[in-house]
């Protein structure tokens, strides 16, 4: 069996290394267009900041390494220019030489990736604009770092590689702008979610242009103007593109093969094209997404690796399935970890699902311990079957493992409501009794049983408005003074019982403290006198910086760039 691989990344490199391990005698040829196989995309953007030093360590693999230890033919700078269903064969060129040749085979895999998505304006060549995909744009735009010095840059783009990229450009001193059409970084993330992800970027100095869209570039002297839609152009030393990547699909599409969003290889749960003996994997694929059933775009290492793996499995005759991807996500934002799975409140009503949500603020790990930190969670769960649709966590440590243990209850299809009886481990440096996933349970339950009435940040106006209801926050009157929102009367928790007489029985009573949990003690309280109580979900640390990052999008662009404001996590 002869099998010619296209790509020698992430999902093709897989690949060739699983049918050799079940392939002994399989001749295997892989065309990569760059000059570099399995390489670390995602470590591009640290290769940059100097974080990683030795750019061998880019590379996982080189070709000589490959054969030595596959005996696979990893042929770089070959790329293939069409596809021959019938015959069977592809038409190669050397990119060194000029040379163009056809190769056959019995069974054909395309990982060709997704290229970075470039929107229709001007200036798109010019020597100042940059994209980060493959290592050869990594040592280019570091070359240009090095030798030119900028004291600017404008990141187009806020997504995973464009946030990287701020970040370890900006710990090299470097002036950082992003500017980007929606209004909000990081899409995984819902609005409210993001607000903590912007604060951390402003605390750094990173100065942030949401809900502006890029028209062109144009040279000036010493530097570039980069033009936006409706408002002034902003000057910087150089320009890196990050709005996104698009199926590199071209060759598929000249050879016939169906197609889905944005043009991407249609596959079947073998990873099977629409073409006998080809296969696809990777960031050109069309898959389902585990939640929703939805065709999705998943632009991630982790589902290319698995892929690979499958398409390999069934070239050699298995019957592997991939049944589709959460999206599970993790992102360092300097000192902040931000990650996500499954769906977010925003595409859960996109997809027409009646959602709620717990937000809560547990520490990392036992209170009485040295050193512990409080991460926000917000849980997204279907109303009335409470299905587990997704999860988004940010803070510090600890925020990977509970995003994990989430990723994986969905897979299982597990209810929000058993997250209370997961049995998670446990130590004082590690974490709680009540890990913050149980207790993200927990609170579902009650919510499932009536003990817990929630009120959430979006109901806010209509209640100021409302003089049929008590608004009540129940923290110390230093915390109280230190920040709260208007028409809200302080009554600490620890005061309600002495002080009940001073609220109307007859008004339902909405509350607030700083995490939501001595909120949600004020309205057991006050259940138990016959008033109707509400526990606002997220409590006002939450809300502060939320509020905050609402307010720095309706201020002039120059004021909200880079306006700090907010908590971290």
């Amino acid at each position: 069996m002869k099998v010619v691989i296209v790509g020698g990344v992430a999902g093709g490199a897989t690949a060739a290394a699983r049918i050799r391990r079940l392939d002994e005698q399989a001749e295997i040829v892989v065309f990569e267009r760059s000059g570099y196989i399995s390489y670390a995309n995602c470590g591009l953007p640290y290769y940059i900041g100097e974080v990683i030093t030795d750019p061998a360590a880019l590379t996982l693999q080189t070709p000589e390494s490959f054969y030595s230890r596959f005996r696979i033919d990893m042929k770089v700078h070959h790329e293939v220019t069409a596809i021959n269903t019938e015959r069977k064969t592809v038409t190669v060129k050397n990119l060194d030489t000029g040379e163009v040749f056809e190769e056959s085979y019995d069974k054909l895999l395309l990982s060709p990736g997704a290229k970075p998505t470039q929107p229709q304006v001007h200036g798109l060549d010019l020597d100042r604009v940059f994209t980060l995909r493959t290592v050869e744009d990594t040592f280019r735009l570091k070359d240009y770092i090095d030798q030119h010095k900028p004291q600017s840059v404008v990141i187009a783009g806020g997504g995973f590689i464009g946030l990287e990229l701020a970040e370890n450009l900006c710990e090299m001193g470097i002036d950082v702008t992003i500017v980007q059409r929606p209004k909000q970084l990081m899409n995984p993330f819902d609005p409210d979610m993001a607000a903590f992800i912007h604060a951390e970027a402003r605390k750094h100095g990173i100065k942030l242009m949401l809900g502006h869209t890029v028209e062109g570039f144009e040279e000036t002297e010493g530097g570039m103007s980069v033009l936006l839609k409706d408002e002034p152009s902003l000057s910087a030393d150089l320009v890196v593109l990050a709005i996104g990547v698009t199926p590199d699909t071209p060759l598929a599409k000249a050879a016939g093969l169906e197609l889905g969003i944005k043009e991407s290889i249609i596959v079947n749960e073998r990873m099977e094209t629409s073409a006998p003996d080809i296969y696809a994997v990777g960031d050109a694929v069309q898959v389902k997404h585990r939640v929703t059933g939805l065709d999705s775009l998943i632009s991630l290492a982790g589902p290319a690796n698995r892929q690979g793996r499958i398409a390999a499995d069934n070239i050699c005759g298995g019957d592997s399935r991939y049944l589709g991807s959460l999206g599970s996500s993790v992102i360092k934002v300097f000192d902040l970890t931000a990650a996500s799975t499954g769906i977010n409140e925003t595409a859960a009503h996109k997809a027409g699902l009646d959602t709620d949500t717990v937000i809560l603020s547990p520490m990392n790990h036992a209170g009485y311990y040295p050193g512990g930190k409080s991460m926000i969670m917000k849980v997204v769960f279907e109303k009335d079957t409470y299905k587990l649709l997704g999860a988004q966590i940010i803070g510090y440590e600890g925020v990977d493992k509970r995003i994990d243990v989430l990723a994986t209850a969905i897979q299982c299809g597990m209810k929000a409501t058993e997250l209370q009886q997961l049995d998670l481990a446990y130590a004082p440096p590690y974490s709680s009794a009540k890990d913050p996933v149980n207790m993200a349970g927990f609170m579902i339950e009650n919510i499932q049983e009536g003990i817990l009435k929630q009120w959430h940040i979006d109901e806010l106006d209509a209640l100021l408005k409302d003089g049929k209801v008590t608004l009540l926050d129940v923290r110390t009157p230093r915390e109280f003074e230190r920040g709260h929102i208007g028409g809200f009367v302080n009554i600490p928790v620890d005061e309600l019982r002495d002080r009940i007489g001073e609220l109307d029985p007859a008004k339902p009573v909405y509350v607030i403290c700083q995490s939501g949990l001595r909120s949600y003690i004020a309205c057991r309280i006050l259940a138990g006198y016959g008033f109707d109580a509400y526990n606002f979900a997220g409590g006002y640390r939450y809300y502060e910086t939320v509020q905050c990052d609402k307010e720095s999008h309706q201020m002039s662009h120059l004021d909200a760039a880079s306006t700090p404001c907010g908590a971290s996590a």
